[in-house]
């Protein structure tokens, strides 16, 4: 019960995160440079968090199989949601049900990262502590782009903000599922859960952070705030380590 107290008091962060991005969004959107300097930043921290956290984690397991097992199952996943989403956009069968698709799609995909901060978790309290971290920027481009998409299907801003907070509360229930059912792992079940991270993570930057920052013409400005993601992941992960030295 104590571990999955603990789990709470982190997962509430990036819940937090996508309630107050939504609340933003449905209000006033940001312009399109800064959505794009977001998605750097956030990608760049994503990164980190699979090469510097995820990937030693799993070379140190060693174990082929369950990497390899773990590793499908979160592509297919990934995939299987990126092809539901552009079914979804194909459809021509009116606005409300677009948007009741996108909202399924959408609590997927809170619920999935809900979930990997139970897996960091699993990993170690520093690796939960950095995993929560990219997350949560991640979920501010979401809660952002949630809300834009919601608003050009006619949804007001009253329902924006419910959906919003509905949203949270699915990535809470996931993170804490994820703590309940995951605590504990060890072996080939640690490695393949990891591993299930570690590729949801790196899809989430190559095919939604990066390709949607690409829309906006690239600058250097821009470029950088990716390396200077990576760079405070790192400097955080250094400031833990001797916090816990």
């Amino acid at each position: 019960m104590t571990a999955i107290l603990g789990l709470l008091r982190y997962v509430l962060i990036p819940a937090a995160a996508l309630a107050g991005s939504g609340i933003v969004g449905a209000f006033r959107q940001p312009g399109a440079r800064l959505r794009s300097a977001i998605q750097h930043l956030t990608a760049g921290i994503v990164f980190a968090a699979v090469g510097m956290e995820l990937l030693p984690d799993i070379l140190h397991e060693a174990r082929p199989g369950a990497m390899a097992g773990g590793f499908i199952a979160g592509v297919a996943l990934m995939l299987g949601l990126k092809a539901y989403t552009a079914k979804i956009e194909k459809r021509q069968d009116g606005g409300r049900a677009k948007s009741s698709s996108l909202l399924w799609t959408l609590a997927i995909d809170v619920f999935v990262d809900g979930l990997l901060v139970g897996v960091g978790f699993t990993a170690g309290p520093k690796e939960g502590i950095l995993l929560t971290v990219a997350l949560t920027g991640e979920v501010l481009f979401l809660g952002l782009s949630s809300a834009a998409s919601l608003s050009r299907g006619g949804a007001s801003r009253a329902r924006i903000v419910s959906t919003t907070f509905g949203l949270s509360a699915v990535m809470v229930a996931g993170g804490l599922l994820g703590g309940a059912t995951l605590h504990g792992l060890s072996g080939g079940l640690l490695e393949a859960m990891l591993s299930f991270g570690c590729a949801a993570l790196l899809y989430l930057v190559t095919e939604e952070l990066l390709l949607e920052a690409h829309e906006e013409p690239e600058t250097p400005e821009l470029t950088a705030m990716f390396f200077l993601g990576f760079l405070l992941l790192a400097l955080l992960e250094m400031a833990i380590r001797r916090a816990g030295a």
